[in-house]
């Protein structure tokens, strides 16, 4: 059996500048899930790289560079046309188109059902989802549009669940603060939840008698996400006299964010969709405690609330205050869990085929 030589490429992203962003692109979400995966295979014996294109155009090039057995095209960018192209040029290699939203997140993405509908049609492309539920409907739609069996089916659209490094640390909790520092990351869209978990962030300081710095990034507001950072503005400004601040915090490579996640007192990420949650485990990694989506499939229910109620989320924000290191404890641990987990589904796959 040849060993497998796996090749990640992403896309560049489109306001790239070379003064602000790396090489690669800056760090964004995609580029530091696909580091972790490839980081992951060569750790189990597997020959990985990472590439980023800057479109469809480089795909040939890069293929023909690192030779690969597959390749990993890290979320929808390549049009399924140049795969008619990809495929007769390089016809040993398998393809892989790996999908890293749930389908609410997806139903914003014009093209996607039209796409991978289109990726079934070429037998040496396999689709990827890194959530069991994405991966269930997107092998009930190609059943019915392919006739596929369920053995094919189950060939043909796979599961690669995201892999996180298990680099913890723990940290001392200041309590004698006039203001809680409560960080909310994440490109501003309506499925992130911003305004409602503002809304719940604000009844909780009020509680404990603190003001609230809330913290955004600013720089990505995606997906119709202008209406909600025009009202987490709107809500901020209004309150300003009672003390309660929105602090805005431009985008920074991985290090430096992390640095940020560090400075927080709580982190808040209950968003309506989820397959996994990067920032999230960014700000558990750092020993701040977390409060997240029920959606966030590795993630502690006990601190966890359901997006569209605010009266849960103020309650987990109460809970999380009250047991910050156990709530850090035990979600690094459940972290480790599913990360280990993932390891053994990637080594699976790749050693086994």
């Amino acid at each position: 059996m040849t060993k497998p030589v796996i090749l990640f490429i992403l896309k560049r992203r489109e306001d790239f500048n070379l003064e602000q962003h790396n090489a690669k692109g800056m760090s964004t979400g995609l580029y530091n899930s696909a580091s972790f995966m490839s980081d992951m295979c060569v750790a189990n014996g597997i020959d990985a790289r990472l590439e980023v294109a800057i479109d469809n155009n480089c795909i040939d090039r890069l293929v023909t560079l690192h030779k690969p057995t597959h390749v990993i095209i890290e979320a929808l960018w390549v049009v399924p046309s140049k795969f008619t192209i990809l495929t007769k040029l390089h016809p040993n290699v398998k393809w892989i188109i790996r999908l890293h939203s749930e389908m609410p997140f997806l139903a914003g993405e014009g093209m996607a059902l039209d796409w991978i509908g289109d990726y079934a049609l070429y037998p040496n492309i396999v689709i990827a989802a890194n959530g069991p539920r994405m991966l269930n409907e997107v092998r009930s739609y190609l059943k019915i549009k392919q006739d596929w069996s369920d053995e094919e089916a189950k060939k043909r659209i796979i599961y690669l669940p995201n892999y996180y490094p298990q680099l913890y640390k723990k940290k001392k909790y200041l309590v004698n603060k006039e203001y809680i520092d409560i960080g909310c990351f994440g490109a501003v869209r309506p499925l992130k939840n911003h305004l409602l978990q503002a809304i719940a962030s604000l009844q909780f300081a009020e509680k404990i008698g603190k003001k609230l710095n809330f913290h955004i990034n600013v720089g990505r507001v995606e997906s119709k996400g202008e209406p909600v950072m025009s009202n987490l503005i709107g809500l901020f400004t209004q309150l300003h006299e009672k003390g309660h601040r929105l602090i805005s915090n431009v985008w920074t490579p991985r290090e430096e964010f992390l640095q940020l996640c560090e400075k927080m007192d709580i982190g808040l990420q209950v968003s309506f969709s989820e397959t996994f949650n990067i920032v999230g485990a960014d700000i558990i990694s750092q020993g701040v405690p977390l409060v997240g989506s029920t959606e966030i499939p590795w993630f502690e229910k006990m601190y966890s609330a359901r997006a569209p109620h605010c009266e849960e989320i103020y309650r987990a924000l109460l809970l999380t205050h009250q047991e910050p290191e156990r709530n850090v404890e035990i979600n690094q641990r459940k972290l480790t869990e599913y990360t280990s987990k993932t390891d053994q589904i990637w080594s699976s796959y790749f050693k086994g085929e």
